[in-house]
């Protein structure tokens, strides 16, 4: 056989293989308004780079008739290639072939292009779209799983690992994108659950529709499985793109530096937070104040919208925020935004990234809810997280900061490197009202005019303890800015602390409260 019919052949079996399950699979997958894995990952990757290996790996199953049955690279697409030119290593599941169902060969596919990652040490996407488990490949297939939860745990703090759920992703399955840093999700078409309906049927004799069990926005929005939430798949690609461009590419590295950009001119930054600390506002509108370009990349925006959190740049460099949203729940901190902001936080330490912390939070959400849903347990993760960081740690505490949320929310006495506060913010151990009505009960109990008793006294408290003063004069802030110099001393103070270095004690690893 000669070489040119050498290539002819192999070109044939190429395309073969690449039609997946076939046309009608294909085309059925279209019907649902989903990509195929191929074009997923051609339309995410830069034009021309992507790159596959183990096209032709087969099954290996013989039981149940699986021996007679050809299954195309086994359900699974696995390589390299670059996305704005930073290389990652991918694998995108088949749903057109068995269902991207997973056996041993499948499961060795994506476990090999996960150790090619973190060997590289580049960022790993996963793109799951299977009905689970191959039944007929019985232990393999949960022995599959297995192997791929423990590498995502070595992986961890060493590559980014994101998950892009394109279709069902059920059972075991679902701790995979559960190990992993950011999880993408896509309305109508992404379905993450343990258990389906027709299984809580059976067993607890409730109707529920897969949307409510576990659709896109049940998990952006109410479990916080997912961190972005997209309308269409390409939109969900351009988030992986616009978040690849803010993390480094292990955490060995430092994010690509980008051109510098002065914020957008617009509203001056004092003039967004209204000076009654009763009245709320965006928070986000001071981060864009603060950005390169204006630029703020949110992360979870849908889950504990009390605290926001997400990526800028300053002065190029990308920088981690962490801020109290007073439009919501007053900024409180309760049990989901402590995990959600302490995840982030343990996230940016791992990779390199400073944390920037704008505070303005009355404390922790009190009630019996909170206090039965563990918000003791929960609440100290954002304590854990903002200890044991060692990246550069800043903070600006604009208005409130009372109680335990002044402490949690990267206080000195966590280590922060530099903390500013402007002249309108109020560190107490509680709010005036809260306060006077306690330390001077019995003064305005005994008073002719009560109520005129209780306002001066209130008065009295904010003139000695609702300022930054007092704890300005024991160390615990550095400076007292004016707002407009909230950009130039976060640049400064990022500037000094780019070589911080931290002696921590010695130890396998600590014990936080999960």
């Amino acid at each position: 056989m000669s070489l040119r019919s050498n290539i002819l052949d192999l070109r044939k079996r190429k395309k073969e293989i690449q039609k997946g399950g076939g046309d009608k699979a294909i085309e059925k997958q279209a019907k649902m308004g989903k990509l195929t894995a191929r074009e997923r990952i051609l339309s995410l990757l830069d034009k021309n780079s992507f790159h596959e290996y183990d096209l032709f790996v087969e099954h290996a199953a013989k039981d149940f008739g699986m021996e007679s049955k050809t299954l195309h690279g086994d359900g699974v697409i696995i390589g390299t290639g670059t996305i704005n030119g930073k290389p990652i290593c991918i694998f995108a599941q088949d749903f057109t072939v068995a269902g991207g169902s997973l056996g041993l060969m499948h499961a060795r596919k994506i476990t090999k292009i996960m150790d090619h990652a973190l060997k590289m040490r580049v960022p790993l996407i996963g793109i799951n779209d299977s009905g689970g488990a191959r039944i007929q490949e019985g232990v393999n297939s949960l022995a599959g799983y297995g192997e791929i939860f423990f590498r995502n745990t070595l992986a961890s703090g060493v590559i980014p690992q994101l998950s892009v759920i394109l279709g069902p992703c059920a059972g075991g399955a679902v701790y995979s994108p559960a190990l992993t840093d950011f999880v993408f999700v896509v309305e109508n078409i992404s379905k993450m659950f343990i258990t389906g309906p027709s299984v809580i049927k059976s067993v607890l004799g409730e109707e529920i529709s897969m949307e409510e069990l576990g659709g896109a926005k049940v998990h952006a929005e109410v479990t916080g499985n997912a961190h972005f939430f997209a309308k269409t798949e390409m939109e969900c690609f351009d988030q992986i793109k616009t978040l690849i461009s803010y993390i480094p590419r292990s955490n060995s590295k430092k994010a690509i530096p980008h051109k510098p950009k002065a914020p957008l001119k617009g509203k001056k930054v004092e003039d967004i937070v209204p000076s009654d600390p009763r009245i709320p506002y965006d928070m986000r509108d001071i981060l864009k104040s603060v950005t390169d370009g204006s630029e703020f990349f949110e992360i979870m925006e849908h889950f504990a919208p009390n605290i926001i959190i997400g990526f800028g740049r300053m002065e190029g460099e990308t920088v981690g925020f962490v801020a109290n949203q007073p439009m919501v729940l007053a900024g409180v901190l309760d049990t989901d935004s402590s995990d959600k902001a302490a995840r982030f936080i343990r996230y940016c330490n791992a990779f390199n990234i400073p944390i920037v912390t704008i505070e303005d939070l009355p404390g922790y959400l009190p009630g019996a809810d909170q206090e039965h849903a563990g918000v003791i347990r929960h609440g100290a993760k954002i304590l854990y997280a903002y200890s044991e960081a060692t990246v550069p740690k800043i903070t600006v505490i604009l208005r409130k900061a009372y109680g335990g949320g002044y402490i949690a929310m990267n206080s000195r006495h966590l280590r922060a490197d530099f903390v500013f506060a402007w002249p309108t913010a109020e560190i107490a151990v509680m709010g005036p009202e809260g306060a006077a009505n306690i330390v001077f009960r019995k003064e305005i109990a005994e008073a002719e005019n009560p109520e005129e008793m209780r306002q001066q006294k209130i008065q009295e408290y904010k003139e000695k303890f609702a300022n930054p003063y007092v704890a300005a004069a024991q160390g615990y802030i550095d400076e007292v800015i004016e707002p407009n110099q909230t950009r130039s001393r976060i640049l400064h103070a990022l500037k000094v602390s780019e070589n911080k270095s931290v002696f921590m004690p010695q130890k396998k690893h600590g014990i936080p409260p999960f």
